[in-house]
C-alpha cells in the first residue's frame, strides 16, 4: 500500500504594507495647531507664574546676595530673616505684617458672611419671585459700578467721618459689603435659574414652605456658585486699597495688609527683600484659597453660563 505524499502547504504571502499616510491639509492643521497649543499653554505658564517664583525668591535671598547677582533665579541659601522682620510687631523691630493680616483676615470674612446672608434671599427672590419690574431690578444692581469709587470716596469719608465710622473696621465693612452685594446678586441670580423650577414644586406639594425649599433644595444645588462668589468677595475685600487708606490711614494698629504693603513700597528704607515677603503674604492666601476651591470654583463659573 502506497502512503500517499505529504500537501505542501504554499507558503502564506506578507500582508502588504500599508501605504504612508500623506500629509493632507486636515493632518497639517492637527498637528500644527497641537503643538502651537502647548507652545501657547507654556508661554501664558510661564508668563503668570515667573513673577510669583521670582518674588517668593527675592522674599528668601539674603540682601547682599541680591545686590550681587540681582538676577539669579535660584538662592545661593535660604533666608527666612524678612519673613520674620515682616511679621513681628514694630516694637520688636518688625513691619507688624501679623496684626495688618489678622484685620484683613477679619474684614474679609466678615465680608464674605455678610454679602451672602443678603445677596442669596435677594438672588434667590429675583429669580423665582414675580413682581413688577424684576428684571430692571436685577439690572439697577449693576448701576452701582457706573460710578468709579474715587467719585464715592468724599462722600463717604465726609459721611462716615460725621457718624463718627471713621477710622474703624466696622465702616469699612460697610463699604466692602455695599459694593460686593450687588454684584453677587446680579451673579447668583443667574446660577439659581439654572436649578430645575420643578424640584421646587415638587417640595412646595409636599408642604415645603419657601424657606425650606431655598435652603434644603437650591442652595445646595447652587453651592458651586456660592462658593466661586464668596471667593471673589474676598478677593475683593483682602485686595482693596483706597476704601482702606481713606478710613484706616490714621490708626496703624487696624491697617490691614494692602496699607502695610503701601508702606513698604513707599520706603526706600526698606530693603527689596522685605518687601518681596510682604507681597508674597498678601497673596498668598488668595493663591491658597484658590487651589483648595478649584474644583467648585470651576463648576460655579460655567454652571450659569447659558442662562442671564
Amino acid at each position: 500500500m502506497t502512503r500517499a505524499a505529504p500537501v505542501r502547504q504554499a507558503p502564506t504571502s506578507r500582508p502588504p504594507a500599508p501605504p504612508p499616510q500623506q500629509w493632507t491639509r486636515d493632518r497639517v492643521e492637527d498637528v500644527l495647531f497641537g503643538v502651537l497649543g502647548w507652545v501657547v499653554i507654556a508661554v501664558l505658564v510661564a508668563v503668570t507664574l515667573l513673577p510669583f517664583y521670582y518674588m517668593v525668591i527675592l522674599s528668601v535671598r539674603s540682601l547682599d546676595e541680591v545686590i550681587l547677582r540681582p538676577g539669579a533665579l535660584w538662592p545661593d541659601s535660604f533666608d527666612l530673616s524678612t519673613y520674620v522682620s515682616v511679621l513681628a510687631s514694630p516694637d520688636d523691630g518688625g513691619q507688624g505684617f501679623l496684626l495688618f493680616l489678622r484685620n484683613s483676615a477679619v474684614i474679609a470674612v466678615l465680608t464674605v458672611v455678610v454679602t451672602l446672608l443678603a445677596a442669596i434671599p435677594g438672588a434667590y427672590a429675583i429669580s423665582r419671585l414675580q413682581f413688577a419690574g424684576r428684571r430692571q431690578v436685577s439690572t439697577l444692581f449693576l448701576a452701582v459700578y457706573l460710578f468709579p469709587a474715587i467719585l464715592l470716596a468724599v462722600p463717604l469719608f465726609v459721611f462716615f467721618s460725621a457718624v463718627g465710622l471713621r477710622g474703624s473696621l466696622v465702616g469699612l465693612l460697610v463699604v466692602y459689603v455695599a459694593q460686593t452685594v450687588p454684584i453677587s446678586i446680579y451673579l447668583l441670580r443667574n446660577y439659581f435659574e439654572t436649578v430645575p423650577v420643578s424640584l421646587e414644586e415638587a417640595a412646595a406639594v409636599d408642604g415645603a414652605s419657601r424657606w425650606t425649599i431655598l435652603t434644603r433644595i437650591s442652595l445646595p444645588l447652587a453651592m458651586p456658585a456660592v462658593v466661586s462668589n464668596a471667593l471673589y468677595v474676598f478677593m475683593i475685600a483682602w485686595n482693596e486699597f483706597l476704601f482702606a487708606l481713606l478710613f484706616l490711614a490714621e490708626d496703624r494698629e487696624r491697617w490691614t495688609v494692602s496699607l502695610g504693603l503701601s508702606q513698604l513700597a513707599g520706603s526706600i528704607e526698606i530693603p527689596t527683600t522685605v518687601l518681596m515677603a510682604g507681597s508674597v503674604l498678601l497673596t498668598l492666601p488668595i493663591v491658597v484659597l484658590f487651589f483648595l476651591a478649584e474644583r467648585l470654583l470651576v463648576e460655579g463659573l460655567t454652571s450659569g453660563a447659558e442662562k442671564g
